[in-house]
């Protein structure tokens, strides 16, 4: 049998494959490595995901799972179904589709989640 080889992918934030600013309150940083993707997403104090996603997707909730680690600030957190959760530094989360998300205080939230393709 031989031998799977793998390939070490390191890349800084500072300077990501592409840099989306949202709205002049938000900004996504994407970092392709392979297969997976990073992504680091930074709200600035009075971002709301249904206020500024809306002209992006046409909806007021988000339509994609994230799975991540919050580096630093806060943000609360409201599913289509009502439940509600506040996401702090320190927090892993996994986070279904149909969210909306919004900074809390007057820090900026940063959070880092990683997606790869769907398997069959």
């Amino acid at each position: 049998m031989a031998a799977k080889t793998s390939q070490l992918r390191v890349q800084s934030f500072d300077v990501p494959d592409e840099a989306v600013p949202v709205a002049a309150v938000a900004r996504l940083d994407i970092i392709r490595l392979g297969e997976v993707t990073a992504n680091r997403v930074t709200f600035l104090p009075g971002f709301r995901l249904a206020d500024h996603i809306r002209s992006i997707t046409g909806t007021d909730l988000c339509p994609m799972r994230h799975t991540g680690y919050a580096v630093s600030g806060r943000a609360g957190l409201r599913m289509a179904d009502g439940t509600e959760r506040e996401l702090g530094a320190g927090d892993a989360f996994d986070i279904p589709p149909d969210h909306d998300m919004w900074t809390i205080g007057d820090e900026p939230y940063v959070a880092v989640s990683f997606e790869q393709p769907e398997t069959q």
